[in-house]
C-alpha cells in the first residue's frame, strides 16, 4: 500500500524535483509522439521512417506502462478507469494494445494522444500556476482550439489521403483545410471527397461551434465580473460622483479628492470647509 501511495504521488506531483521531472517527461513525450505523426505524413527516407516508427513504439510502451501504473496505484480503480483522464490515456495506447491488428479504425486513435496534455493546462501546472480565472479560461480556449485543429486535421488526413492524395498530400494540407473551414473562409480549393472525410468536417465545425463560443462566453463573463469588482462606491466631496476605480484618489469628473462611501459622513461639506477657512 505504501508503494502504491508513492507511485500515485509522484505521477501527480509537480512540486518535488522527481515529480516535476516525471510529468515534464510525459508531456514532452506526448509532444514528441505528435510530431512523429506529423513527420510521417511527409516523404522521408526509409531509414528515417523506420527509426521514427521504432521511437513511436517505444513511446507507446512507456505510455502503456504509465497507464497501468496509474490504474494499479489508484485508490478507487473502477472510478479511475472511467474517469476522463483515464479514458483519454486508454484511447492513446489503443494502437499499442492492438499492434498485431493493423486496422485503420484503431490506428486513427493515435491523433487523440494530444489530449493527454489536458491535465497540464489547468490550475497548478508543471509550467506554472494559473492563478487568475480569466487566464485559466484563456488557456483552455487556446488548448481547445489547438486540439480541435490538430485532432481533426489528423483524422481527415488519415481517411482522405488514400482516396484524395492530391488534395491531402501532407498533414499541413489537412491543417490548412481545417483552419479555412473553422474560420468560415472556405476557399474550396481543398475539400474532402469521401463520406467519412465529409462527416469529420461536419463534426469539426459542430465541435468548434459548441466549445469555443461557450468558453469565450465564460471569459467575457469573467472579465465583466472583474471589471465590476474593480469599481467601488466612493464619494466625491465636490460633485457627489460615486463610481470610481479602487485605487482612485481624485474624482473622474471634477478632480477633487474622494473618500469611501462609508467614510462620507466624516468628510465636511464644501460650505463648512469655506466657513472654516474664513475663520
Amino acid at each position: 500500500m505504501e508503494l502504491q501511495a508513492k507511485v500515485r504521488f509522484y505521477l501527480e506531483d509537480i512540486e518535488t524535483t522527481f515529480g516535476k521531472a516525471t510529468n515534464l517527461t510525459i508531456a514532452g513525450l506526448v509532444l514528441l509522439s505528435s510530431a512523429i505523426f506529423v513527420a510521417a505524413t511527409y516523404r522521408l527516407p526509409s531509414a528515417v521512417r523506420v527509426s521514427l516508427d521504432l521511437l513511436d513504439q517505444i513511446i507507446l510502451a512507456i505510455f502503456t506502462a504509465e497507464y497501468l501504473l496509474r490504474l494499479w496505484s489508484a485508490e478507487h480503480r473502477l472510478r479511475y478507469f472511467f474517469s476522463l483522464y483515464a479514458l483519454i490515456d486508454l484511447v492513446a495506447i489503443l494502437p499499442f494494445l492492438f499492434t498485431a491488428i493493423d486496422i485503420r479504425f484503431i490506428r486513427i486513435f493515435r491523433w487523440f494522444r494530444i489530449l493527454r496534455l489536458l491535465r497540464y493546462v489547468e490550475g497548478k501546472t508543471i509550467f506554472g500556476y494559473v492563478s487568475r480565472e480569466d487566464s485559466a479560461i484563456l488557456v483552455r480556449i487556446l488548448f481547445t482550439l489547438f486540439s480541435i485543429i490538430f485532432i481533426y486535421s489528423g483524422l481527415i488526413y488519415q481517411v482522405e489521403h488514400s482516396v484524395n492524395p492530391n488534395a491531402f498530400a501532407t498533414f499541413l494540407d489537412a491543417v490548412y483545410f481545417a483552419v479555412a473551414t473553422m474560420t468560415t473562409v472556405g476557399y474550396g480549393d481543398i475539400t474532402p471527397i469521401s463520406q467519412p472525410g465529409r462527416l469529420l468536417a461536419v463534426m469539426m465545425i459542430l465541435t468548434g461551434i459548441g466549445l469555443i463560443p461557450w468558453q469565450v462566453g465564460d471569459l467575457i463573463k469573467q472579465l465583466v465580473g472583474t471589471s465590476k469588482r474593480s469599481i467601488v462606491a466612493t464619494l466625491c466631496a465636490n460633485c457627489g460622483f460615486t463610481a470610481h476605480d479602487t485605487d482612485a484618489r481624485f474624482c473622474k469628473l471634477c478632480g477633487k479628492p474622494i473618500v469611501k462611501v462609508g467614510d462620507a459622513c466624516e468628510l465636511p461639506s464644501q460650505q463648512a470647509q469655506e466657513q472654516q477657512a474664513q475663520e
